[in-house]
């Protein structure tokens, strides 16, 4: 909107600028604030245009059509200019600028997604087989001996919760039998834990502690071997 009614504008504030020093202060302000490609980085809006594209992830040639009027050109055309439009120094710096910012949001999810490793490999070594199913034992009338008393025998039942109701990502292979029988197997809670004792260094501390053991009783025997010269 302030490009298109650039011309218009200027075209008033000069017929005004007769008036009086203060309308000339006014309209000279007015021309500064509408004047194409003003701003701190002193970009065209198709400039910005063309950057915005660059750091949308489009080649130099789709970012030049984005941002220009490039129907008469030929490809090898818009290559050209387009390759000329990013050597300029304020477009090269508004770019670099811009990729800074979109690296380090990278970066930041970079680590984000460091701790949601962990949580999740935690999680697994937090997991629990009553998470999935509940089971008991109960008493169950089986028959009838000669004098009418009830035979009392034992099962397990096992229950399984319904999947819409529990968090399945830990759950790593299901299996259906043709029998109807259903399995399911979570992934090691001690492979986890073992990589969580990874990542916080705690198998270092058990290896100092070894070596440490081992330098002792290395020296402990030397100690032994001297006494009797």
């Amino acid at each position: 909107m302030c490009y298109n009614n650039y011309n218009r504008i200027i075209v008033s504030i000069r017929a005004l600028e007769n008036q009086g020093s203060f309308l000339l202060f006014t309209a000279r302000a007015l021309s500064t604030c509408f004047k194409v490609g003003g701003g701190v980085k002193g970009l065209t809006a198709k400039q910005e245009k063309f950057v915005q594209e660059l750091i949308k992830g489009k080649s130099q040639r789709e970012a030049y059509k984005a941002a220009y009027n490039a129907k008469n050109m030929s490809e090898n055309s818009i290559d050209v200019e387009a390759s000329n439009l990013l050597k300029n120094p304020k477009v090269a710096q508004r770019f670099e600028e811009l990729r800074s910012k979109v690296i380090k949001r990278t970066e930041e999810k970079a680590i984000i997604t460091a701790e949601e490793i962990i949580k999740e490999i935690a999680d697994i070594a937090r997991d629990d087989i009553k998470n999935y199913l509940s089971f008991k034992t109960v008493k169950t009338v089986v028959d009838y001996d000669n004098d009418g008393k009830p035979i009392i025998d034992y099962t397990t039942v096992v229950e399984m919760k319904d999947s819409d109701n529990i968090d399945t990502k830990n759950i790593k292979e299901i299996n259906v039998g043709k029998d109807g029988s259903f399995k399911f197997k979570t992934y090691c809670r001690d492979t986890a834990l073992y990589k969580l004792a990874e990542i916080f260094g705690l198998n270092k501390i058990q290896q100092d502690k070894q070596k440490l053991a081992e330098e002792r009783f290395k020296h402990e025997k030397e100690i032994d071997s001297k006494k009797y010269w």
